[in-house]
């Protein structure tokens, strides 16, 4: 990054132990925003240029509700904590209407043939992400000891908005997960006995915290990379979690060889994950904690498939039909 003062702003959200995706994503708005206003620097702007900007999201760009939120946190995150001089708190700007696209979820059916269609190199952990309801980067984000089988449980730590929580694991996977666990622990022994090999990436400030954690075999990667390579901030030789993309593709080629015309992706499957325990009667607030959603109006648009039709109203043609 070329910006001394975005290399500023990276910084201050690294001292905050801010995850890597949210530096980038916020760093992506705070450049887009000052281009917008031709390369003024963000200190000779306040409220109106801000307003401006975040209308011109909504207005020009047709952005999403979510990506404004975003791009708004970004540079509430810049005034205050960066420039010291707080945004006003009602700020008024044209917000996004754009609705939000319902989830793609898939029968029961569709699962249990997307998953006979996948190749068993990436069987298990779309099996996780189907059977715990994971995000994609919390199944390849696993660590070993993050496997609870006393409880059948997976703890997530640090979710999407740095939540912990802990969810269900589904006890067909046990055996699987059991040789998973091995095959992951006897690729960390084997680079632990490399000298140049320095330990697996610890978040946040664990790695000062614990300075031999790195090398903990509990810690390293439930699903490791097929090799080892140089982490491009500390230059250090580690071994990282598989490539998310492996992932995607291998969903992506698993529903066009089972003929599911849906348009599925990772994420379908955590939609069906929601939708089927609804379906088997599981109380909301349950899902809510699950899915690890704040805010339980996100957690209820997926009664939108429960029972019959839209909000569970059956169609008065069925009575003449019946």
């Amino acid at each position: 990054m070329s910006s001394p003062f975005l290399n500023y702003v990276k910084e201050k959200m690294q001292l905050k132990r801010y995850a890597k995706r949210t530096i980038g994503t916020y760093l992506y708005w705070i450049k887009a925003y000052i281009n917008y206003n031709q390369q003024t620097h963000p200190i000779d702007l306040h409220d109106r240029e801000v307003e401006a900007f975040l209308s011109y999201l909504s207005n020009q760009m047709n952005v999403a509700p979510r990506t404004q939120a975003i791009a708004l946190n970004s540079l509430v995150f810049l005034y205050k904590h960066v420039l010291d001089n707080p945004l006003t708190f009602d700020l008024a700007f044209n917000k996004s209407r754009i609705q939000t696209k319902l989830p793609v979820v898939l029968t029961k059916e569709e699962v249990k043939s997307l998953l006979l269609n996948t190749h068993e190199k990436h069987t298990l952990a779309i099996q996780i992400m189907y059977g715990s309801g994971l995000r994609l980067m919390e199944v390849v984000r696993l660590r070993i000891k993050d496997i609870d089988f006393d409880y059948h449980s997976i703890q997530i730590w640090h979710g999407k908005g740095g939540k912990n929580r802990r969810v269900t694991l589904a006890k067909e996977l046990v055996g699987k997960l059991k040789t998973q666990i091995q095959l992951a622990k006897s690729i960390a022994c084997s680079d632990l006995e490399k000298p140049q090999y320095n330990g697996v990436y610890l978040p946040y400030a664990l790695a000062r915290k614990y300075p031999q954690a790195n090398k903990d075999i509990g810690w390293h990667y439930l699903f490791p990379s097929s090799r080892l390579s140089v982490d491009p901030e500390s230059k250090l030789l580690r071994r990282h979690h598989i490539d998310e993309t492996l992932l995607r593709k291998a969903v992506k080629a698993a529903s066009h060889k089972a003929n599911i015309e849906k348009n599925v992706t990772c994420h379908t499957l955590r939609h069906s994950f929601a939708t089927h325990l609804l379906q088997r009667g599981a109380d909301i607030r349950t899902v809510q904690e699950q899915l690890g959603h704040t805010d339980i109006r996100t957690t209820q648009i997926y009664t939108h498939v429960i029972e019959h039709g839209a909000n569970g109203v059956t169609s008065p043609l069925s009575d003449l039909m019946s």
